[in-house]
């Protein structure tokens, strides 16, 4: 229903910046929350931020929220992923999802970015 392509991981050394963009294909972008997730080795995903289908609404997990800012552009089919101040633990695997849902069911997947932060 929805194709994603994230871009935009790299190495960066701890304190500073990278921003991740995700690209969305279909027709239907707009009716789409979206979220950016990620996966560091060895552990299990977990949530970074979500964004409304507006935009008006965001909310960010608690190791991120003041570093990290989520934005979406409807008319471009993009949403983005502003990361400040980063941290050798933010070095992850990032992934751009879409719910097409109201209940937070992430149904559809990118196949990720690797950023990388080191001390």
């Amino acid at each position: 229903q929805v194709q994603l392509v994230e871009s935009g991981g790299g190495l960066v050394q701890a304190g500073g910046s990278l921003r991740l963009s995700c690209a969305a294909s279909g027709r239907t972008f707009s009716m789409y929350a979206m979220g950016w997730f990620r996966q560091a080795p060895g552990k299990e995903r977990e949530f970074v931020a979500t964004i409304s289908r507006s935009g008006g609404r965001t909310s960010y997990a608690g190791s991120v929220e003041g570093r990290f800012t989520i934005s979406r552009d409807n008319a471009k089919k993009t949403v983005g992923l502003r990361m400040n101040s980063l941290k050798p633990e933010d070095t992850a695997v990032y992934y751009c999802a879409a719910d097409p849902t109201t209940t937070g069911t992430y149904e559809f997947w990118g196949q990720g970015t690797q950023v990388t932060v080191s001390s």
